[in-house]
């Protein structure tokens, strides 16, 4: 019994994780998502030099996300992977040219057009991609005594794209809302009308209808009593952060619209997670199945708890130091 309130534990830290990833690198990848729709290279400057500061840190979650997983479920880290090796690795790789470009483009004038593409490039096939990885979770991994059985090409499908597609347009609305809290003039005003979310709407909702059809489970959740209850609540408190973030482009106001696009994406995560549960590869392993020893989840718990905390404490220090508008006249060194 210990062993499994445990391995829930620590279930709610990887959970918790990638949720802070995705609510903070989000933003990140959205402003790449929107370099090409800048007018000239000083919006661009303001833009990029909007997440300077914190874009390393935001992928503080995801490493801490995947390191978590091999280390406290090396069975789920063990089929997931391989079901999900490209995806993983063009994620990767996007990264990496997001990466370089920040710190490349501002050393040269000759080569900027490049890390321009690159900073848009790496955002655009990072982002497609993780929304691949989710719809392939999503739709299920096919695990055979308890190896991954499936072809190399599972991970593609119709189904998997459409999830790439509304992450990467969720990503870009989480930009704008951002950059219309952190910029002004021009440039504010054109985010502001770009960050209007109608696409993410007919996303989520196409999204939130064909999902339980990929898996009778999921169905059953949604619309057997008395989980069906979550039916009625998470698309009317959707509902209401819609409402919250058309009000707020609509009156002008900097901080509700980002706010509330970030609760779409937490109420989206929370959505999954009601589909997911007990399940860490819907309908394959449960997190008790995938947990590693009971010895191996105490040891790594005890230092989780430690350095958890104070990496809390120095994100909030961060955006706290570089909170307010952004200065034109500020670069990134």
């Amino acid at each position: 019994m210990f062993g499994l309130e445990l391995s829930f534990i620590w279930a709610g830290i990887i959970a918790l994780s990638v949720l802070i990833y995705v609510i903070l690198d989000g933003f990140d990848l959205g402003v790449g998502l929107l370099f090409p729709l800048s007018k000239d290279e000083s919006e661009r400057d303001v833009m990029m030099n909007s997440v300077a500061p914190i874009w390393d840190g935001n992928e503080t979650w995801l490493v801490l996300g995947g390191g978590g997983l091999l280390a406290v479920f090396p069975l789920a880290y063990a089929t997931v992977l391989p079901a999900l090796y490209m995806p993983i690795i063009l994620m990767l790789l996007g990264l990496i040219f997001r990466g370089v470009a920040f710190e490349y483009r501002w050393r040269t004038t000759r080569w900027k057009p490049l890390w321009d593409v690159s900073f848009f490039g790496g955002s655009l096939v990072a982002a497609m991609c993780q929304g691949i990885a989710l719809g392939a979770l999503v739709q299920g991994i096919h695990i055979e005594n308890r190896t991954y059985a499936g072809g190399w090409w599972d991970w593609l499908t119709p189904f998997t794209i459409l999830t790439g597609a509304a992450l990467t347009v969720g990503y870009a609305m989480l930009g704008a809302t951002w950059l219309n809290m952190k910029l002004q003039g021009r440039i504010q005003a054109h985010m502001r009308r770009l960050a209007w979310p109608f696409a993410v709407v007919v996303f989520m909702g196409v999204f939130s209808l064909w999902s339980p059809f990929q898996n009778v489970e999921y169905f059953n959740r949604w619309f057997a009593f008395p989980t069906a209850i979550f039916s009625f609540l998470v698309p009317a408190l959707v509902a209401a952060a819609v409402f919250g973030l058309f009000q707020g482009l609509r009156r002008h106001w900097d901080i509700i619209p980002f706010l509330c696009a970030e609760a779409l994406f937490v109420l989206g995560f929370i959505g999954i997670g009601i589909s997911f549960y007990p399940f860490i590869v819907p309908s394959s392993l449960t997190i008790a199945e995938a947990a590693a020893p009971d010895s191996s989840l105490m040891f790594t718990l005890v230092g989780t708890l430690v350095l958890l905390p104070m990496i809390l404490i120095y994100t909030a220090y961060t955006y706290w130091v570089f909170r307010g508008k952004i200065d034109p006249e500020d670069g990134y060194h």
